[in-house]
């Protein structure tokens, strides 16, 4: 596992699993989520998040994906394992724990989109990497752009 981020001192980080995919569109871009929260600047991350109880990796993307993005995929593999502290936007200290997953597209369901503040775009893999708000992730991308897919 790979780890990121720096602990603030004196705050208690809750360890929550998690798991993020990276999905790619036949013009060579990736999934990401632009995420706007009120009086915040919006940033990007991969699509993910918690993975629930009684729920593997794989199948909380395909969760995540859908909620966050409407698109449907399916889970191709385990890319790398991360670690990364960071605030969440209600300024709870996190620690993901948890599988960065190729996946792939293969439909979509605007009725699986609850995530209103979630926004998908698809940006080329080398400017994702300076993008994303998580090192973790910009990590993760660029191992799977050096990997064989």
């Amino acid at each position: 596992m790979y780890a990121f981020g720096q602990a603030v001192a004196g705050l208690d980080y809750r360890e929550r699993a998690a798991a993020f995919g990276v999905v790619e569109n036949a013009l060579g871009q990736i999934a990401l989520v632009e995420v706007t929260k009120p009086g915040k600047p919006p940033y990007f991350d991969l699509p993910g998040g918690a993975v629930e109880s009684g729920e593997t990796e794989s199948q909380a993307v395909v969760r995540e994906f859908g909620e966050e993005t409407g698109l449907i995929v399916a889970v191709d593999r385990l890319i790398v394992t991360v670690s990364q502290f960071f605030l969440k936007s209600d300024g709870e200290p996190v620690r993901n724990v948890g599988g960065v997953h190729g996946a792939r597209a293969v439909g979509e369901d605007t009725a699986l989109k609850v995530e209103d503040d979630h926004r998908l775009v698809w940006l080329d893999p080398r400017d994702a990497v300076v993008a994303l708000r998580h090192d973790a992730h910009a990590w993760a991308v660029a191992a799977w752009m050096r990997s064989p897919n």
